[in-house]
């Protein structure tokens, strides 16, 4: 039996998933971005300066602190080889559209490595694929122009399906939504030489997850952290 389109399933559901999607928004524990520095300087060797852009999983939304959230723990990581001059760009609830607005804002710099987190908003506020990937795709232009760019690592949007916060239907097809945006990022990607995408594809137990069901967790943040670690030293290493 063909499998159904999701956006055919995301049509046929909506009675069920629209209520979902609200009730499970409205009783979503809401919790802090981490405290800590946002930008910084650490270790010593050849000069690597490193940006970290995206949604609240890039600012590290999860735990308490920036040292235990992605940038704090690929900083340490990065900082055994290299003279490293890292910053933060991101804020909780932004899409796409909205990492390209704050970034057109931004005091510019150049960056060798760009590490890009962002895509799960844009899925679950029903942001249509073709548009995303434009959006992605201005995203690493205006990093380009503005930022001097060397390279990015784009990281893989993560298995939503597997998100202990969504209820099923929801979960499963938001799940299938995220997979779909996925595919079609690698497809983008894969012309691009100065772009590498990095899967998020652990599998999401949820006890490693923050206490929202939706965020990593500190050991989900490590294991991002060393993706991204052996994508960048694979250029700069």
């Amino acid at each position: 039996m063909p499998e159904v389109p999701v956006p055919v399933l995301l049509a046929a559901l909506a009675p069920v998933i629209v209520p979902q999607a609200v009730m499970a928004r409205r009783f979503a524990r809401v919790m802090p971005e981490p405290a800590g520095p946002r930008a910084g300087r650490a270790g010593e060797g050849r000069p690597l300066k490193v940006l970290v852009a995206g949604d609240s999983s890039a600012a590290g939304v999860g735990v308490a602190w920036q040292d235990q959230a992605l940038t704090g723990r690929l900083v340490r990581r990065l900082a055994r080889r290299f003279d490293v001059s890292w910053r933060i760009e991101a804020r909780s609830g932004l899409t796409t559209a909205g990492l390209v607005e704050r970034l057109e804002g931004a005091r510019a710099e150049a960056f060798d490595a760009v590490v890009l987190g962002v895509g799960v908003n844009d899925v679950t506020r029903g942001v249509r694929r073709r548009d995303f990937l434009r959006r992605q795709a201005r995203l690493r232009t205006l990093l380009r122009a503005r930022f001097g760019a060397r390279r990015f690592y784009v990281t893989g949007l993560p298995p939503v399906g597997e998100f202990p916060l969504l209820p099923d239907p929801l979960r499963r097809v938001v799940g299938l939504q995220a997979a779909r945006f996925d595919r079609a990022l690698r497809g983008a990607l894969a012309g691009e030489e100065d772009a590498r995408r990095v899967p998020f594809d652990t599998g999401l137990d949820p006890a490693l997850m923050a206490a929202d069901g939706f965020h990593p967790g500190p050991a989900i943040y490590e294991t991002w952290a060393e993706r991204m670690e052996r994508a960048i030293l694979r250029d700069f290493g």
